[in-house]
């Protein structure tokens, strides 16, 4: 079953996240306390799989989550199998699916240790349908486009 492991914020961008035990977020803005957040953007909160994290410290490096800039790391998701438009439930948050991976145009200190960073491979965004606080642990479900979910049909 696929959960929520870690919520990560920071006050300023470029920097990394700490993390939290909740998080309110709030429908087309993000996380409350995020530098990320803004209304009028499609990448309002991100998210990375703990196992992508996990391949890097198979490379040697000690990182943890938030230390990506992620928002909310993942457990027992595929995320890159999730495409644009796929709603997602975060415990009692929804979101959707707005873009896969990223440029970086700036080498982050990751890069700059390893020599290589997995957020703009494996990471994803979404955009806030509707507010909520979420937890370590919440549930994340797939959801059709009824609003179901979609492992239940």
């Amino acid at each position: 079953m696929a959960r929520i492991v870690s919520i990560n914020i920071s006050e300023k961008k470029g920097t990394r996240k700490k993390p939290v035990q909740t998080a309110t977020i709030e429908v087309d803005f993000g996380i409350l306390g995020d530098a990320h957040a803004s209304g009028d953007w499609h990448r309002q909160i991100s998210l990375l799989a703990i196992e992508s994290i996990e391949k890097m410290r198979q490379k040697g490096l000690n990182v943890n989550p938030g230390d990506f800039a992620e928002n909310i790391t993942t457990e027992g998701i595929e995320l890159l199998s999730l495409p644009v438009g796929t709603r997602l439930r975060l415990g009692d948050v929804l979101a959707e699916v707005s873009q896969i991976g990223k440029e970086c145009h700036t080498r982050c200190a990751i890069y700059r240790q390893a020599g290589d960073c997995v957020m703009p491979r494996e990471g994803i965004f979404v955009r806030v349908l509707s507010s909520g606080i979420i937890k370590i642990g919440d549930i994340i479900e797939v959801e059709d486009d009824k609003g179901r979910n979609s492992h239940n049909e």
